[in-house]
């Protein structure tokens, strides 16, 4: 599998915000969004066998795995079967995916974290993976303005989504924008700011 990176950090999105977690960053990517904030995962990274991986994970305590990319599902055959693997060890698996790739084969034994592309980004995600959320998964929104907030806005109201749902404001955007378009709408969701960035670390 092409891997960019092994690393243990805190969580600083989605349900697990703030909780100590081990990332498994595939390499590759399907799309090019205009503020993606890991441009060195969209290509390259070092071609690791199934046993490299699970020796580089298990380099790092820790009950919790976030697998991320770049676009981990490109690499479907190969990383079904690591989770799989991780699952039935008892390891709370986290999958982030853009939306583009059916994540069904996966629910049995990870939650999903689907970023839906808002128009800033300048791709977009298949609405139609939305309905098959689940309760333990969630959906991510991107937004750098009132466009975005809109347009996330709308998504919500034509579609059924289950499971949480964040508004996650462009690092260094205005934070208080979003948070105001979600009070005056009463919108079922959860601002999100990454927790990471703030803190300083990966």
């Amino acid at each position: 599998m092409k891997v960019a990176e092994i690393f243990r950090s805190v969580q600083g999105e989605g349900r697990s915000q703030g909780a100590p977690c081990t990332f498994l960053r595939l390499a590759g990517c399907n799309l090019s969004c205009a503020w993606c904030d890991t441009p060195h995962a969209r290509s390259g990274g070092a071609e690791l066998t199934r046993n490299e991986i699970v020796r580089g994970i298990d380099a790092h305590p820790g009950r919790r795995l976030c697998i991320t990319g770049g676009e981990p599902l490109l690499q479907t055959d190969q990383l079904l079967p690591l989770v799989r693997y991780f699952s039935s060890r008892g390891i709370a698996i986290e999958i982030e995916t853009n939306g583009t790739i059916d994540f069904r084969p996966f629910q049995p034994y990870a939650s999903i974290c689907m970023d839906v592309k808002c128009p800033s980004s300048g791709e977009r995600s298949d609405l139609a993976l939305l309905p098959f959320l689940s309760g333990r998964d969630s959906a991510k929104f991107v937004v750098s303005g009132s466009e975005d907030c809109e347009y996330a806005a709308g998504i919500l109201q034509d579609h059924m989504v289950q499971g949480e749902i964040f508004f996650s404001p462009v690092f260094g955007s205005d934070y208080r924008q979003v948070a105001d378009f979600i009070v005056s709408r009463d919108l079922p969701v959860r601002l999100q700011l990454q927790l990471h960035k703030i803190v300083g670390v990966p």
